[in-house]
């Protein structure tokens, strides 16, 4: 698009219908495979979701100190916040735990999930390797607090519109939904100097997977624009993963911290 200038009955039907549509999205798997448990906690981590994993792991901690627990039933959970908690079956605080800020990642070696948790100031990793794991729960609850407070991602769309300076100062929308061979770009304009701008808009945080579409969005222009296009990515959310930010950096991608209105 281009810019220019029986009442009781259905009263418990309708309060159980709000309920379900308030209620956090989940997936869960039942003893899954190893590269299958991979697979969908690698992308819940680029989703910025909760994760919850069960089994049978061990757990080691490398930093300030270090630490091993043996083989054992534990429950891990990953937070977006970069939190990352290590529970038994005994008491309320984790064994072992990290704080906000982290990076999680996760992936196989020697037929275990290993999960790990780590940060650079200080210089510390979690690791839990799980040798079977039971179960796999992720939660994409940010909606949950979002939807009042941040709105969607319609709503982001019209507060760019109406104060582009929000992108960066100079910014001049252009279109919206403008067609690339790798899909619909949110806003395209111009920055102060005239370079083509494509902006990407998410509602709440974001990971690599947001940052992967924006990068197919510019390199779909620059094969379509004339060879000396400069062609800059923004990627506009609340906020973003650290996995996100590194991928940002590599890709030579930009972020503005902006949420839809309150």
């Amino acid at each position: 698009m281009t810019l220019e200038d029986g009442d009781s009955a259905e009263t418990d039907a309708s309060d159980a219908g709000s309920r379900a549509a308030d209620a956090p999205t989940a997936d869960t798997l039942h003893r899954p495979d190893p590269a299958t448990a991979r697979e969908r906690i690698a992308a819940a981590i680029d989703r910025a979701e909760l994760i919850t994993v069960f089994g049978r792991c061990t757990v080691a901690y490398d930093g300030r100190a270090a630490s091993h627990l043996g083989p054992g039933d534990r429950l891990v959970v990953l937070k977006p916040d970069g939190t990352a908690l290590v529970h038994t079956d005994e008491g309320q605080q984790p064994v072992n735990w990290q704080p906000p800020g982290c990076a999680h990642e996760v992936r196989l070696a020697d037929g275990e999930v290993r999960v790990e948790s780590h940060r650079t100031a200080p210089d510390e990793e979690l690791t839990v390797a799980f040798e079977r794991v039971e179960q796999v729960s992720t939660f994409d609850v940010t909606d949950r607090g979002d939807l009042s407070v941040q709105g969607t991602e319609e709503d982001l769309r019209q507060r760019i519109l109406e104060d582009p300076d929000l992108v960066e100062a100079g910014f001049k929308p252009l279109a919206t939904e403008r067609e690339t061979a790798a899909g619909a770009v949110d806003i395209y304009g111009k920055d102060r100097d005239g370079a083509t701008v494509v902006v990407e808009l998410k509602r709440k945080r974001v990971g690599p997977d947001a940052v992967g579409q924006l990068d197919r969005y510019v390199e779909a222009l620059e094969r379509n624009l004339h060879a000396n296009a400069e062609i800059r990515g923004i990627l506009v959310s609340p906020s973003v993963t650290e996995r996100g930010r590194r991928l940002l950096a590599e890709k030579g991608l930009e972020f503005v911290s902006v949420g839809p209105p309150e």
